[in-house]
C-alpha cells in the first residue's frame, strides 16, 4: 500500500540532502482538497495523487515535481479553482503551480467537437512542456495509474483512452527514452483495444513460459564463458521476454503464427567501458552469424533523447532469431529512465545545456504546430511527428538530423529552412544527384540542391513525412489559393460590374462601399473579392446589396483595379488554353473528371471554393443539385492542340485477342488508352471500361464507330 511516509522512505534514498517538506505539506493541503472526493473505481481520489507520485518517485525525480504530483488534482477537484490556485501559490510558489497547471486537463471551455477538446487539451500540454519537461514527466505518470484503472469505466471509453494512449503517451515515454514506461503503456493498451488477441498471446507465453527459461538460462551461461575467454571480467547478461505488444505487432508485420516468433526473448550485455561494447559485439558475431541489415550503432550516434547502445540480431542457438543489445552501466541507466536520468532542477536552477538537448525536438514540435488550427491536421501531426526516428543522416557540416523511415531530401530540406524547402530541386545524396522523391537511407549524407524556380506543388505531401514538411507546403499552397482566389474574384467582379453599368470608385465616394463590406461580414475590398473567388459570396449577392443605393445611373464605368493592385501575369495550363470564361480572361479553369467535357460539347463553369471554375457538360447531372447562382457561361477556344480525356464503355463477346484489337484500333485513331478495366460474366460477354486521350468530340465519334466496327464487338458507347 503506497502512502506518504513509503514516498518519503522512497524520495530519501536517492535525495539523501533534500529537505523533504514540502513533501509532507502537499500531502497535508492535498488530504484537505481531495477529502469525499472518489474515483470511478470507488477508490478516494487521494490514493491516486498518492500512486501518481509514487511512479514519480520512481522515475528519480525532484522534490517540486513530486509535491505537483500529490497536489496535481487539486485546482480541477476544488469547490473554487481560482481561490485553490492562488493558494496553491501562496503556500507552495511558482515553480510547483506552473507543473500543477500544465498538466491539469482543460475544464470549463466549450468546444464544437471531442476532436477539437483533444486536440486543444494536447496543444495546451505540448506548450507548457515544451518550457518545463516536468510537465510531460507528470502527464505521463498520471497516465499510467489512469491505465491501471481502466477497468472501471465503460468499454466504449476504454477503447478512445487507449487509443489515445497508444498514439500520443506512449511515442512521448518512447522519444523521453523511459523504456519501462513506454513497454507498459502500450500492453494497458493493447489489453483494453484487443482484449481477445491480448488474453490469447498471454496464455502462449504462460504456456511456453518453462521452455524459454531454459533457453535465457543456456543463452546467459555460453554467453558468459565466451566473454570471459575473450578477457572481459566485469559484465553482467540479461534475458527478458519482450512485452506484449511488441510480439503482437511481429505477429500481424510477418503474417506469422506465435509458434513462428523466435525472438521472444531480448539479450542485454552490461559492461564497463564502451571499447568493451564493441569487443562484446565482436564476440557475438563470431559465436553466431549476423542477420543482414539487422545491425544498429547508436552508440557513436545517439538517438534524439540520448539513447545510446549497440543492437545486432544473430541465428543464436538452435537456430533461433535473438536480439542482443550492447551498452554500458551509464548508458543502461539512461535506456531505462530516459530523461529523467539526467533532469536535475536544483536550487531553482535552469536545465543544462545537456538536459535541454534531450527536449529540443519537443520544442521544435511546438514550433511546427503552432500554426495549425485544424483538430485534425493538428492530431495527425502530432502522431506523425511522435513515432521513433528510423533514418539518421548527416549534413554537408556533419550534422546528424533523425527522421521518420521514408522521408525524403524534401524533408531534409524543410529541416533546414522553410525557403530551401520551397526551393528544393533536388539533392546530392552520398555525392551522387538524387530526384526530391528518393527515400533517404541511414548514415547517408545529404546535400540540397535549390532552384529560384521551384515551388512546392500538392504532390509533394505524399511524398513527405515529417509535420514540419507538412505544415510549411500546406502553408505555401494555402496563400498561393489565396492569390488565385483573388484574382478570380476581382476578374467576375469586374465583368459583373460592367454588365450593370456600376462602378465600385463611386461606392467608395459615397460611402456606400462601407455599408456594402459591413453588410457582406467582409473586412476590405480585398477579402470581398478573394470569397467571390472562392464562391462564398456571389456576384448576384453583391449586386442586391448595392440595387438600393441609387448607383445605377452611373455613366462611366470605373475599372476595379484602380481600387486594388493589378493581376499578376501568371503561367496558363494548358486547360486554360482550350477554356473561355464570358466576360474574362486569364481565369484559373479545370476540366471536371465527373463527366469530362471535350471540344464540341456544350459546356458551362461552376464557380469552385478556390479553385478556379470547374467545366462540366451543360447537362452534366451533378450540377443539378448546385447553386445555380456559382454557374457562369464559358465556352471553348476556336483553336486547340490540347487532348482530352473521356471515358468510353465496350460491350463483347469474351473471345481470344479481343482486348489486342481494341488497342489496336484505338492507336490506329491515334488515340491514347490512360486506364483500362475488363470484367467477364459467366454468360462469355465482356463489359470494358476505357479512359481515353483524345481531341475532341468528332475524334471521339469516329473512334466509336471504328470500335463497333471490330468482330465480336455488340455496343461500343461514352459514358
Amino acid at each position: 500500500m503506497v502512502t506518504i511516509d513509503s514516498i518519503l522512505a522512497r524520495a530519501k534514498e536517492y535525495m539523501p540532502e533534500e529537505d523533504l517538506a514540502p513533501l509532507t505539506r502537499a500531502h497535508a493541503f492535498a488530504t484537505e482538497v481531495y477529502s469525499g472526493k472518489h474515483r470511478l473505481s470507488g477508490s478516494p481520489f487521494l490514493y491516486h495523487a498518492l500512486m501518481v507520485t509514487d511512479i514519480l518517485a520512481t522515475m528519480r525525480l525532484d522534490v517540486p515535481t513530486l509535491c505537483a504530483g500529490l497536489l496535481h488534482g487539486v485546482i480541477k477537484q476544488a469547490e473554487h479553482p481560482k481561490e485553490t490556485e492562488k493558494l496553491l501559490r501562496d503556500k507552495f510558489g511558482e515553480e510547483i503551480v506552473t507543473i500543477v497547471q500544465g498538466a491539469t486537463k482543460i475544464t470549463g471551455v466549450q468546444f464544437n467537437s471531442r476532436l477539437a477538446y483533444q486536440a486543444e487539451n494536447i496543444r495546451k500540454m505540448l506548450l507548457a512542456m515544451s518550457s518545463d519537461i516536468r510537465v510531460l514527466l507528470l502527464r505521463l505518470a498520471d497516465r499510467l495509474h489512469d491505465m491501471q484503472s481502466l477497468r472501471y469505466v465503460d468499454r466504449a471509453k476504454q477503447a478512445e483512452f487507449a487509443q489515445e494512449t497508444m498514439d500520443l503517451y506512449a511515442p512521448l515515454a518512447s522519444r523521453l527514452g523511459i523504456d519501462w514506461l513506454k513497454r507498459e503503456l502500450e500492453d494497458l493498451s493493447f489489453a483494453a483495444l484487443h482484449p481477445e488477441e491480448y488474453e490469447d498471446l498471454s496464455n502462449k507465453i504462460r504456456t511456453s513460459l518453462a521452455d524459454r527459461e531454459t533457453y535465457v538460462e543456456e543463452v546467459k551461461a555460453l554467453l558468459t564463458n565466451k566473454l570471459t575467454e575473450h578477457g572481459l571480467q566485469y559484465f553482467r547478461v540479461l534475458g527478458r521476454p519482450k512485452h506484449l505488444f511488441s510480439i503482437y505487432k511481429k505477429l500481424l508485420a510477418q503474417n506469422i503464427p506465435f509458434e513462428k516468433v523466435y525472438d521472444k526473448v531480448a539479450f542485454r550485455i552490461i559492461v564497463h567501458t564502451v571499447t568493451e561494447c564493441y569487443e562484446a559485439l565482436g564476440v557475438i558475431h563470431s559465436l553466431w552469424p549476423p542477420v543482414d541489415g539487422r545491425f544498429k550503432d547508436f552508440i557513436s550516434t545517439p538517438k534524439a533523447n540520448m539513447y545510446q547502445s549497440l543492437h545486432t540480431s544473430v541465428v543464436g542457438l538452435h537456430g533461433e532469431f535473438m536480439e542482443v543489445q550492447i551498452r554500458t552501466e551509464e548508458m543502461d541507466r539512461v535506456a531505462q529512465e530516459g530523461i529523467a536520468a539526467h533532469w536535475a532542477y536544483k536550487e531553482g536552477k535552469a536545465a543544462t545545456s545537456r538536459d535541454a538537448r534531450l527536449f529540443k525536438w519537443l520544442k521544435q514540435l511546438v514550433h511546427t504546430l503552432q500554426e495549425l488550427e485544424d483538430p485534425r491536421e493538428f492530431l495527425d501531426a502530432v502522431k506523425g511527428e511522435l513515432y521513433e526516428a528510423e533514418i539518421f543522416v548527416l549534413t554537408p557540416n556533419g550534422e546528424v538530423k533523425e527522421f521518420p523511415r521514408g522521408s525524403t531530401p524534401i524533408d531534409f530540406a524543410y529541416s533546414i529552412h522553410t525557403e530551401v524547402g520551397n526551393r528544393c530541386a533536388g539533392a546530392r545524396i552520398n555525392g551522387q544527384i538524387a530526384q526530391i522523391k528518393t527515400p533517404l537511407r541511414n548514415g547517408d549524407l545529404v546535400e540540397i540542391i535549390t532552384s529560384p524556380k521551384q515551388k512546392p506543388n500538392r504532390s509533394w505531401l505524399g511524398l513527405v513525412r515529417t509535420a514540419r514538411a507538412k505544415s510549411r507546403i500546406r502553408q505555401w499552397l494555402n496563400q498561393e489559393e489565396r492569390e488565385k482566389a483573388l484574382e478570380v474574384g476581382r476578374e467576375l467582379c469586374e465583368r459583373e460590374l460592367r454588365r450593370h453599368n456600376l462602378s465600385l470608385k463611386r461606392l467608395i465616394k459615397t460611402g456606400h462601399l462601407k455599408e456594402l463590406l459591413k453588410t457582406l461580414s467582409c473586412n476590405t475590398l480585398e477579402d470581398l473579392m478573394r470569397r467571390v473567388g472562392t464562391g462564398r459570396i456571389t456576384v448576384q449577392a453583391i449586386i442586391k446589396e448595392m440595387q438600393p443605393l441609387e448607383i445605377l445611373d452611373v455613366a462611366t464605368v470605373e475599372a476595379v483595379e484602380e481600387l486594388s493592385p493589378a493581376p499578376k501575369p501568371r503561367k496558363r495550363h494548358d486547360q486554360d488554353n482550350v477554356i473561355q470564361v464570358s466576360g474574362a480572361d486569364n481565369v484559373l479553369t479545370k476540366i471536371s473528371h465527373c463527366c469530362m467535357p471535350v471540344p464540341g460539347d456544350e459546356i458551362i463553369g461552376f464557380i469552385t471554393a478556390g479553385r478556379g471554375i470547374s467545366v462540366h457538360k451543360a447537362a452534366c447531372p451533378n450540377l443539378l443539385a448546385s447553386d445555380q447562382q456559382r454557374l457562369i457561361a464559358v465556352r471553348w477556344a476556336e483553336e486547340t492542340s490540347s487532348t482530352h480525356r473521356a471515358q468510353i464503355q465496350v460491350i463483347a463477346h469474351d473471345q481470344k485477342g479481343l482486348l489486342a484489337g481494341l488497342s489496336n484500333t484505338i492507336s490506329s485513331d491515334d488515340a491514347n488508352i490512360l486506364n483500362l478495366e475488363a470484367a467477364s460474366s459467366s454468360s462469355g460477354m465482356a463489359r470494358i471500361n476505357i479512359i481515353l486521350e483524345i481531341r475532341d468530340k468528332e475524334h471521339l465519334r469516329l473512334l466509336l464507330q471504328h470500335i463497333r466496327q471490330l468482330g465480336g464487338v455488340i455496343e461500343a458507347k461514352r459514358l
